[in-house]
């Protein structure tokens, strides 16, 4: 009998490389410095028993507190599934709480606790540290070229999520625009 696996065709030696104008050394560049970028919070997740959704749903409700659970969603371009058993275990642990909207009784309005504020800016400092020291190890003097680099890294249609970000992550509260 012959091995099957083997029968799908024969193996490829030879690496890719930059064939039809394809930039894999960028693109590589981005799975190692995400690798690293998100190695020192996972480290910290991990003694919570949380995970990388457990950090971005942190992440946002500590910048934006009073997002709804479908702004949230919006976001993250997550399923409601998928986010619920996230925010159980985040409002199980008391990381963040869940208050109904005060216009419409339906919408669900997320808040960092005390807890969950001092978890999400121990996860953020060892990333801020090592973007501090990436620009100053590459030259960079200008970081508004790396943010306009990687807003344009955004799908256009999204890029407003940025923007509405920024302004209320600028000290605004909550629905003020």
């Amino acid at each position: 009998m012959t091995d099957r696996s083997h029968a799908a065709g024969k193996p490829i030696r030879t690496a890719i490389t930059d064939e039809d104008g394809i930039d894999f050394a960028i693109i590589e560049l981005f799975f190692f410095a995400y690798r690293d970028f998100t190695s020192d919070p996972d480290q910290i997740l991990a003694d919570y028993g949380f995970g990388r959704a457990h950090h971005r749903v942190l992440h946002f409700v500590n910048r934006r507190p009073g997002l709804t659970v479908a702004e949230l969603l919006d976001v993250l371009k997550i399923t409601k599934q998928s986010l619920a058993r996230v925010l159980k275990q985040l409002i199980d642990t008391d990381h963040v709480v869940q208050l109904q909207g005060p216009r419409d009784r339906r919408q669900r309005e997320l808040y960092p606790t005390a807890k969950g504020r001092a978890l999400a800016l121990a996860l953020a400092r060892p990333q801020s540290r090592r973007i501090h020291a990436a620009l100053g190890d590459s030259g960079i003097t200008e970081r508004t070229l790396v943010e306009r680099f990687l807003e344009a890294m955004v799908n256009p249609e999204l890029r407003a999520q940025i923007d509405v970000g920024s302004a209320k992550m600028s000290g605004k509260s909550h629905g003020e625009h």
